[in-house]
């Protein structure tokens, strides 16, 4: 663990080492305040709730989310720094690790900076606040799903724009996986098992119900057992370009 610190430590400052941490986070809580009160028409609904912000913010990750993901072994391998950072007496993984926590805290103070909608609901009324910090739980681990997508493909091109837009596919395609008009295309030929199957591999299956209150250990085991699948597939990519 002390190795995974040494990481995370290290990552975690190089973030804010540039201005590109602070822009995203700037950019992050003006998209999160328009989503809610202008585009969520949260005055007109007359109803003092997150859920304009809550039913946005998938699309906010699907873009914002690859672009912190992206460089988290693509610029290593343009620089060449990952090949002094593997000859460091630590495991491939701890240094997975490492850097997966280093961007998922990071993600989550930008998600824990949009505190002032929460305050604002509850100055504005008596919202359910048992809902809205599901909502938040269940954010948090979408983002860790999206960034362990993300860190998978930014392991195998040094091209960051390159595994910006694969990541955004990726996580894209995850997320409209339960739509209708993706469930109707299987539908009409496909067994039941395999058009549910498309279903439950759907983010906003599972997230939906998180931030409606409804924390079901299923929702969470699938976020955690994506991230930790698309983590060692991440080590498993890096020890073959070793390789190479």
């Amino acid at each position: 663990m002390n190795a995974v610190n040494v990481i995370l430590k290290r990552e975690l400052a190089s973030y804010f080492a540039t201005p590109v941490a602070y822009i995203f986070i700037i950019i992050f809580l003006m998209l999160a305040g328009v989503f809610t009160f202008y585009l969520g028409q949260f005055f007109e609904r007359g109803q003092a709730d997150l859920s304009a912000f809550f039913g946005f913010i998938p699309w906010l990750f699907i873009v914002l989310v690859p672009a912190v993901a992206m460089r988290l072994w693509s610029e290593e391998r343009r620089s060449g720094t990952i090949e002094l950072l593997m000859t460091l007496p630590i495991t491939t993984f701890q240094v997975v690790i490492g850097k997966f926590l280093a961007a998922w805290f990071f993600v989550g103070l930008a998600l824990a900076l949009t505190f002032p909608l929460w305050v604002t609901v509850n100055y504005l009324g008596e919202p359910d606040n048992g809902v809205i910090l599901a909502g938040y739980l269940g954010s948090w681990f979408m983002s860790g799903g999206f960034l362990a997508i993300g860190s998978c493909l930014s392991a195998t091109t040094k091209n960051q724009i390159v595994a910006f837009i694969l990541t955004l596919v990726v996580c894209f395609v995850l997320v409209v996986a339960g739509f209708p008009i993706v469930q109707d295309v299987f539908s009409g030929w496909a067994p039941l098992w395999l058009v549910d199957g498309v279903s439950n591999i759907s983010f906003l299956a599972h997230f939906n119900a998180i931030s409606r209150g409804v924390i079901d250990l299923r929702d969470l085991v699938y976020f955690s057992v994506l991230i930790a699948a698309f983590l060692y597939a991440t080590a498993l990519v890096i020890d073959m370009k070793k390789a190479d």
